[in-house]
């Protein structure tokens, strides 16, 4: 069924909430999900499937860092596990001034520097970009919680740790709202599986402010992402 993931068939909902760290995952099975049984810990890549307030199945599985990281387990989801929609409940850093720490942002589109694509031997440049019915129903939802959000491009690197401390200002010139490490691959996965994605990112940091949450409150407090990305999870359930 799957190399790096230890689940049996039938273990995993419809839908998958993807944070990057397994204790985010198991944060966010613990406090919002009923039920939840752990289905798989391969590689630490802890994985639980049970029911939201509203009684719909829900998964959470992280995802590691990285585009080669959540290119495996979206491939694996979306292909031996009948999974349709992967929604990323990430962080990002901000680019823009108006753009506060815990803003959500959408990601409509990712940019990004990574050779990814060569793969497919595509003579142009792919726009990936996220499914419009997830992203449809994330935006209704954060009006309904009254919860402040961003929708638009973002830029997913392949580095974190940047030679170039300026390299960001070129992609914050071309209207990039922050940055991510995952979205990219995992829209044109999406894409070419015929599947839904869509990043829910919590800004964590800000490049124009010098700002940002500690390890703590990236790990356990970004309640408002869980909040919204669960509902648009029932939607789709």
């Amino acid at each position: 069924m799957s190399n790096h993931i230890g689940a049996k068939p039938g273990d995993f909902a419809k839908v998958v909430l993807m944070p990057g760290d397994p204790l985010r995952a198991k944060w966010l099975a613990e406090t919002y999900l009923h039920d939840a049984k752990l289905v798989n810990e391969v590689r630490g890549a802890l994985a639980y499937t049970g029911l939201s307030e509203e009684g719909k199945r829900v998964s959470v599985m992280a995802s590691g860092m990285g585009i080669p990281s959540i290119a495996i387990y979206a491939h694996e989801l979306y292909n031996a596990y009948g999974v349709e929609s992967i929604i990323r409940i990430g962080t990002a850093g901000a680019y823009q001034k108006f753009i506060k720490l815990k803003d959500l942002l959408f990601a409509m589109g990712a940019s990004t520097d990574s050779n990814f694509m060569g793969q497919y031997n595509l003579h142009g440049t792919y726009s990936a970009v996220c499914s419009y019915p997830l992203l449809e129903s994330a935006v209704l939802h954060s009006r309904e919680l009254n919860i402040p959000h961003h929708v638009g491009n973002v830029y997913c690197s392949d580095v974190f740790y940047d030679h170039n401390p300026r390299t960001w200002e070129k992609w914050a010139n071309l209207g990039c709202l922050g940055v991510d490490m995952e979205s990219y691959a995992l829209y044109a996965i999406a894409g070419e599986q015929g599947k839904k994605a869509l990043s829910i990112l919590s800004v964590s940091n800000s490049f124009l402010f010098n700002q940002e949450l500690s390890k703590e409150e990236r790990q356990n407090g970004l309640t408002d992402m869980a909040k919204v990305a669960l509902k648009v999870a029932g939607d789709f359930a």
